[in-house]
């Protein structure tokens, strides 16, 4: 049988998960790439040398467009690394052409920056009526993190309590004011209200009110910011023994006064705003203007350390467990000429669809990773560039 797979973006992500399937091509046997602007599909695969990768135009918010390509290609799995925005329309048009599909971030509206999952976990009955599986939130956070949350629960406690998910960017791209990921995407998630969950329901904070330092491996003591994450969502659902969950993501201050600035300027701002006649969005005219994340990666110096920090029980006893992951900008550059953190985005995604064209990760409806096996997930980061380490019963500082 020939593994055909369709790759919706051409940005940042996209990017490495086109180096990352070209490099298993044992698995990915015919490749497509399209987005909204098909010359960067075209250039994407002129840098990989791969002639035998097509290209195509498409609108990712419209089904008929998306229908349309879909009914020419014929692939058995759409890698949705486009807008969260446009997750719906695509899985609308999976459903109508008979694909299996795979995504990295949840969907949430334009006109707000509400990040939850019930608006994709609503199809789980229409895919598994199909005999379709859609495989969610396949990043690293999402992603990496639910599988090794799912890893700590099969191998290492029997009572999930407390879970910390820490996100450290220790890197420097040497700009004064630039974000690692869609900075319309980047802003709304770092502007909006925290929340956390505790003693069985979500207590929400003022945006960055709740910090500490927190010390990651390689990298030492980085103050870190108490934020809402959409896997906090999905694993304290799939986990209800989870007393507490939280997320930790490290800013520097440099990076909080530039974003303190926009949104006392109005540039933050995602509704729409009358300019000489024309209706803008002012988050997206920053956008236009701030440093393109693609274009990061050449003077990227510094690394990554993502993990998950979890307290438990194990044969009734307590126990603590760190699992972690640390990227460098550089090597992640090297490889692909994306920085680290489209790579630890894109092979995490790559290896999802990898399971998936192995049967190991196929399931009719909707799932989120942590609800399938984590063992081959494991293996794979360990041998696709994302190698993970562990420590048992340590101080966690959390």
């Amino acid at each position: 049988m020939i593994n055909r797979v369709l790759i919706i973006g051409a940005g940042g992500v996209a990017t490495v998960v086109a180096h990352k399937v070209a490099q298993n091509s044992h698995i990915f046997h015919e490749v497509m790439i399209a987005s909204r602007t098909k010359s960067k599909c075209d250039d994407l695969v002129k840098k990989l040398g791969r002639e035998d990768f097509k290209t195509a135009q498409v609108d990712a918010d419209s089904v008929e467009e998306l229908v349309s390509l879909m009914t020419s290609y014929q692939p058995q799995l759409v890698i949705n690394v486009a807008l969260p925005y446009q997750d719906l329309t695509i899985m609308e048009a999976c459903l109508e052409c008979g694909v299996n599909y795979l995504d990295t971030a949840n969907y949430e509206p334009k006109d707000e920056a509400k990040y939850q999952y019930s608006w994709q976990w609503a199809f789980h009955e229409r895919f598994k009526k199909a005999g379709l599986t859609a495989i969610l939130g396949c990043g690293f956070d999402p992603g990496v993190t639910g599988v090794y949350t799912a890893h700590a629960a099969k191998h290492h406690f029997d009572e999930i309590q407390y879970l910390d998910i820490v996100d450290c960017n220790a890197g420097d791209h040497h700009k004064a004011f630039a974000t690692n990921f869609n900075p319309e995407i980047n802003i709304r998630e770092i502007t909006q209200r925290g929340k956390y969950w505790e003693n069985g329901q979500w207590n929400e904070t003022d945006p960055l009110s709740v910090h500490q330092p927190i010390t990651y491996p390689q990298v030492g003591p980085k103050e870190s910011y108490l934020m809402y994450h959409e896997e906090l969502e999905s694993l304290t659902k799939h986990y209800p023994t989870i007393k507490r969950a939280r997320f930790w993501m490290t800013f520097g201050q440099e990076y909080l006064t530039h974003l303190r600035v926009i949104q006392d300027i109005g540039m933050a701002r995602i509704d729409e705003i009358d300019y000489n006649g024309q209706k803008i969005v002012p988050i997206q005219f920053l956008k236009a203007v701030l440093p393109n994340p693609q274009d990061l990666g050449k003077d990227y110096t510094g690394e990554t350390s993502i993990g998950c920090r979890i307290r438990g029980i194990k044969d009734g006893k307590e126990r603590s467990y760190y699992v972690y992951n640390n990227c460098s900008h550089q090597a992640a550059y090297q490889e692909t000429g994306m920085q680290g953190v489209s790579y630890t985005t894109g092979v995490p995604a790559t290896i999802g669809a990898m399971l998936f064209f192995e049967d190991k990760w196929q399931r009719p409806g909707v799932y989120n990773v942590e609800e399938f096996d984590p063992d081959p997930f494991m293996k794979y980061l360990n041998e696709q560039g994302l190698p993970w380490h562990e420590e048992f019963d340590k101080d966690l500082e959390l």
